[in-house]
């Protein structure tokens, strides 16, 4: 069972990844068309409907990685002092009262939406020959289904935390640096560092005047 939540847990992060890469796109987009806009007076007309629909393109293909690692904001005030038995019953509650509706609900409209959106040939109205937006919105139900897919793999490890009293393991993924366990891992001291500050203090004075 193990092998399957990390199975689901490694196709969330590929998802995420792999659309994380609109950043560098959307970036690039913005870039080029100040650049046309401003610089050589020749805007795009497309660009402005593009630039949305990469942003929410990104936005949404990035919600089951996001919950693959736990990162939706929770109102931890308390949550972090319950033990791992209630914590796991709350959030099976939640999960089953709120989260699957809802995410079920998504994907059916967004289906239909889409599907209407095929069926015209649907194109953004909001500037001159805008482009075809049906592509964007078949994202609607293709990430919801990424995000009920893993809000399942959610539920079976509140059900596996519930009989086993601990939180079962996730996949591993790059995260922000912990200063403590960098130190651990280098086998470095405060005390080390505080004697490199013999050798700044003197060179950082200097440089005052």
């Amino acid at each position: 069972m193990q092998n399957v939540l990390l199975f689901v847990d490694k196709i969330s992060t590929w998802a995420g990844q792999a659309f994380s890469w609109l950043i560098l796109s959307l970036t690039l987009l913005i870039s080029w068309e100040v650049f046309s806009r401003y610089v050589v007076n020749h805007p795009h007309p497309w660009a402005f409907d593009v630039m949305i629909m990469m942003y929410g393109t990104l936005f949404m293909m990035a919600g089951a990685y996001t919950l693959a690692k736990e990162g939706h904001v929770r109102g931890d005030v308390l949550y972090g002092f319950f033990p791992p038995r209630l914590q796991a019953w709350l959030d099976l509650i939640l999960y089953i009262c709120f989260f699957i509706p809802g995410v079920v609900a998504l994907c059916w409209a967004g289906y239909i939406y889409a599907g209407e959106s095929w069926a015209i040939n649907e194109h953004s109205n909001i500037t001159s020959e805008g482009p075809p937006i049906y592509p964007f919105k078949t994202v609607i139900p293709v990430a919801g289904a990424f995000v009920l897919l893993q809000g399942i793999v959610e539920i079976i490890r509140c059900i596996l935390c519930i009989q086993l009293g601990d939180w079962p393991s996730r996949e591993e993924d790059v995260e922000e640096v912990d200063v403590d366990k960098l130190k651990a891992m280098v086998h470095v001291k405060d005390e080390d560092i505080a004697k490199l500050d013999v050798y700044v203090a003197p060179h950082h004075d200097g440089a005052k005047k």
